[in-house]
């Protein structure tokens, strides 16, 4: 039995994001609709490595690609976020990618050390925008959301709750106070910028074994994405032109977190002809999949909307 073609894969943001009126829809009722593919985040992570679900130990494995020093270590990721209170609670509207650089966040993490040292954890900056926690071995772990997963969504939906959960509800207390404090936020504000007071704490867990997958090498900006490819012995270069152009079959680009807005102004010219010469997987982030090959473009007859 011959094995399956394989096929570039496009990772999209969900198809509701995209307008009517946006390139990609116009190649979708052309291509075959396959069967639905993972949901969010996690799932399309699990999509192709193996061992990735909700409990995935994320910090471990980013804190491995960036440092080299995971070892048997409990981890947990401390992301530097902005939260903002409203009328019904407060929101997490970004998180991991706040433009700090390694003397902010060193500025940022003084006073917040202490804090964790009470709590037998040691902080860690790994780079500028993710922070890691070294836990005691014994330690529970609150279990929260990927961030992706959070954005826009009140706190209260996430923190752990109950006797077990109170630790961390003070900790997060506790952490958003020092940091809504701090000068450095003060200067950010008069800046523009977005402010950095919370951490979003996620993806607690030991370091596992390597992930297996049938990709061959991964083009994305995504940490854990490019941590797992790295972990299964697979190219991952960061997401450039060059990079993009470059990948063929075997290949995943990681898309689904841009708006569709800049899918389609800065990368569309890009994977228009990435589309045009070879088989490509596009899976959305809301679970949809179409399989385009390149004769496709001949199905005229094949109406919008399909």
């Amino acid at each position: 039995m011959s094995k399956p073609e394989r096929s570039l894969q496009l990772w999209l943001p969900s198809l509701a994001h995209l307008e009517p009126a946006h390139p990609l829809r116009a190649w979708l009722p052309r291509a075959d609709r396959l069967a639905d593919g993972g949901v969010g985040y996690l799932d399309g992570l699990g999509a192709h490595f193996t061992g990735v679900d909700a409990h995935v130990p994320a910090a471990a494995i980013t804190r491995q690609f960036l440092a080299g020093d995971a070892g048997d270590t409990l981890w947990l990721s401390a992301d530097p976020a902005w939260v903002q209170p409203d009328m019904s609670g407060v929101r997490l509207l970004a998180c991991g990618r706040m433009g700090l650089g390694m003397d902010e966040a060193q500025a940022l993490a003084e006073p917040l050390r202490p804090v964790f040292d009470e709590a037998g954890m040691q902080l860690e900056i790994s780079t500028p925008d993710h922070w890691h926690l070294r836990l005691p071995a014994d330690t529970p772990l609150p279990g929260l959301a990927p961030p992706s997963q959070a954005l826009g969504e009140d706190l209260a939906q996430h923190l752990p709750q109950g006797a077990h959960g109170r630790r961390w509800r003070v900790l997060q207390n506790d952490i958003q106070v020092l940091l809504h404090q701090h000068a450095l936020n003060a200067q950010r504000r008069t800046r523009g910028q977005s402010l950095v007071n919370s951490l979003w704490l996620w993806g607690g867990g030991r370091l596992p074994a390597p992930p297996t997958t049938t990709l061959v090498g991964v083009v994305s900006d995504d940490l854990l994405l490019r941590a797992l490819a790295a972990r299964a012995g697979i190219a991952q270069p960061l997401r450039t032109a060059d990079a993009v152009t470059a990948a063929g079959a075997g290949w995943l680009i990681d898309l689904q977190d841009l708006p569709a807005h800049e899918l389609a102004s800065r990368w569309w010219p890009l994977l228009q002809p990435l589309l045009e010469r070879q088989s490509v997987v596009l899976h959305f982030a809301s679970g949809e999949r179409w399989l385009h090959k390149p004769g496709h473009r001949w199905r005229f007859w094949r109406g919008a909307g399909r």
